[in-house]
């Protein structure tokens, strides 16, 4: 049976991330960058998929586990009738992609403790088998192009079914800690490094870091949480950030739904820079900045939806056959083939993510005018086409109403920039063509029936991105079709106090019918409850919300209100940089309420 996705904590270095279950078991690690094959598999098949376990050899009579104040540094407490151990789990931040180390140093707290570690090695996303043998103390394993070497005081030996363990006790006031180096297998060596010195550096870090946090202290925890989240989905080289840290975490247990995201979205641009920008990250929301310009450099005709986390643009999806899924959720895949689909709202998110870097002031340049002047010359010559959407669906193309409303938003910004911060462009053409797709919106997207506007010119669904029009400005929140439209997404999309990102039917989105909530289009409504006024409700199902995030404070894409469980890749950007952006707006409609002298 599969550990449930709530049961994972992360550790990280701004490379990639291992995630840590409450059993003790590393069951997730992709080496040396988030994107790369994995080592620990298990999480999409079973321990033979590799896994690293420390565990007590007696039963556990209770877990608990937090992360070591603001940081990314892991503890997870263990009772048995012995004693108490405390295993620390971290990753020092790398200083280059020479060497990857993941620390855990198992801590006695009362009591002596039999322990037992089981390490299986599995490369290749779970099947290929390292040569492992010992070197400098303790196994060393080669596969290809990966070594891997294991540091310990503990003896580890081999089993007949090519595991790699070993038996200790540690008792109160005593440590034990266990290395593990990644390395290129064409390198001599790796550089050992005393792991209580690099955990006391790791934590230092990490509290520098998260000092410069500058968002009001209500829902500090969450926010703070998200914010080290999203530094740990953080590629650091090029600043690009990833959605998940995996690959093929259903959006519904044993379905097909199931994608990898371990890429970059231009989606997400806008949603991202606001949350580092209004937390005080601006060092970080200037490298994502810049790793969107890189991105999307080249002719605007090429610009894709998604890239890699260094910016490439080939990724081909594939799917790992031998894999059986999380929870038998076939297929496995790697790789995304909707980075080839056209979505149009992903000019508009550009346009809007370059416009808040100038309302933040990050320093402009001239090389993001000229790029923002190219796209729009194109978009010009697009934009009345249909597309697959802001959910990339793989059914037939629409005119999609949140794809025409970001079209709206691409030309809009571009006349701000000019009229606000002095950049030169076409402005009476853009205002033009901003008033066409306005009336073309207005004529075919709103059902005057029902006060609402639809998923797609002609459709009678809804859609939770249409949450987002009074957000995004293009129609002012006193209008009664923004009220109207709230209104339907609640009594339409709403599953147990959850909205729904839309019906899925197969003949919409070309796959099986069948998910669980999409947790950033709950975030969307509350801040619309807030802008109409009803704050009290924004509050309550805000922190209804808050209450989904797991025991240490990370949320993933979906939940399933019948089960209780999250569901979809884990930890997902989208969902805590939503977490972040509602506790900003709801603080700052919390304070001009109090100036105003309300309730």
């Amino acid at each position: 049976m599969s550990t449930p996705i709530a049961d994972y904590g992360i550790i990280g270095n701004a490379y990639t991330v291992a995630l840590v279950s409450r059993s003790g078991s590393i069951d997730w690690l992709c080496l040396p960058r988030f994107d790369s094959d994995s080592v620990f598999g298990a999480l999409l098949g079973n321990e033979e998929n590799g896994r690293w376990l420390i565990e007590p050899t007696a039963e556990i009579t209770s877990t608990s586990r937090q992360y070591r104040g603001d940081t990314g540094i892991l503890e997870t407490q263990m009772e048995t009738a012995e004693g108490k151990i405390t295993i620390i789990d971290f990753m020092p931040m790398a200083e280059g992609e020479d060497q990857v180390d993941i620390i855990r140093i198992v801590r006695g707290d009362e009591g002596t403790v039999a322990m037992h570690t089981d390490i299986v090695m599995r490369f290749d996303y779970g099947r290929g088998i390292p040569w492992v043998r010992h070197h400098f103390g303790g196994p060393r394993a080669i596969a290809g192009p990966h070594a891997v070497q294991f540091t310990t005081p503990v003896p580890l030996d081999g089993t007949p079914q090519m595991h790699t363990a070993g038996e200790f006790t540690v008792k109160a006031g005593q440590s034990l800690s266990f290395t593990m180096s990644w390395y290129p297998s064409h390198h001599r060596g790796f550089i050992y490094r005393d792991p209580y010195e690099m955990l006391q550096r790791t934590e230092n870090a990490w509290h520098d870091w998260a000092s410069q946090c500058i968002l009001p202290k209500k829902w500090r925890d969450p926010v703070m949480r998200s914010a080290i989240t999203l530094k740990m989905l953080t590629y650091h080289p090029t600043g690009g950030i990833v959605a998940a840290a995996t690959t093929s975490l259903p959006e519904a247990l044993g379905g097909v739904r199931n994608w990898d995201y371990r890429f970059c979205w231009l989606r997400d641009a806008t949603f991202t820079l606001y949350a580092l920008l209004t937390s005080g990250y601006r060092s970080e929301a200037r490298a994502w900045r810049e790793w969107l310009l890189r991105a999307a450099a080249g002719h605007p005709a090429e610009m894709q939806i998604m890239y890699g986390i260094a910016g490439e643009r080939r990724l081909t999806e594939y799917e790992l056959a031998w894999l059986p899924g999380y929870a038998d959720s076939k297929p496995v895949r790697i790789g995304n083939a909707a980075h080839e689909q056209l979505q149009l709202d992903v000019y508009g998110e550009l346009m809007d993510a370059f416009y808040a870097c100038h309302r933040f002031g990050l320093e402009p340049s001239d090389v993001t005018w000229d790029l923002q002047l190219k796209l729009l010359e194109y978009l010009e010559t697009i934009w009345d086409k249909p597309d697959q959407g802001m959910w990339e669906v793989r059914g037939e193309p629409r005119h999609f109403t949140f794809s025409k409303v970001m079209v709206w938003v691409a030309f809009d910004r571009g006349i701000k920039l000019i009229e606000q911060y002095g950049c030169k462009g076409p402005i009476e053409h853009w205002t033009e063509i901003r008033d066409k797709i306005a009336a073309q919106i207005l004529g075919n997207a709103f059902d005057s029936h029902r006060n609402t506007f639809v998923q797609y010119y002609g459709a009678t669904d809804l859609d939770a991105s249409l949450l987002l029009i009074p957000l995004l400005g293009f129609l002012p929140v006193e209008d009664p079709r923004i009220r109207g439209t709230i209104e339907a997404v609640e009594r339409e999309l709403m599953v147990d106090g959850f909205v729904i990102r839309y019906p899925t039917h197969e003949e919409t989105d070309g796959l099986p019918e069948g998910e669980g909530v999409f947790l950033a289009c709950s975030f969307w409504l509350a801040n619309c409850l807030a802008l109409i006024g009803r704050r009290h409700d924004a509050i309550t199902l805000f922190e209804k919300l808050l209450a989904l995030c797991n025991d240490v404070g990370l949320m993933s894409e979906e939940y399933d209100p019948r089960t209780g469980c999250l569901l979809g890749n884990f930890p997902q950007a989208f969902s805590h940089t939503a977490i972040i952006n509602t506790a900003a707006h709801l603080a700052q409609i919390e304070t001009a309420s109090a100036a105003r002298g309300n309730d």
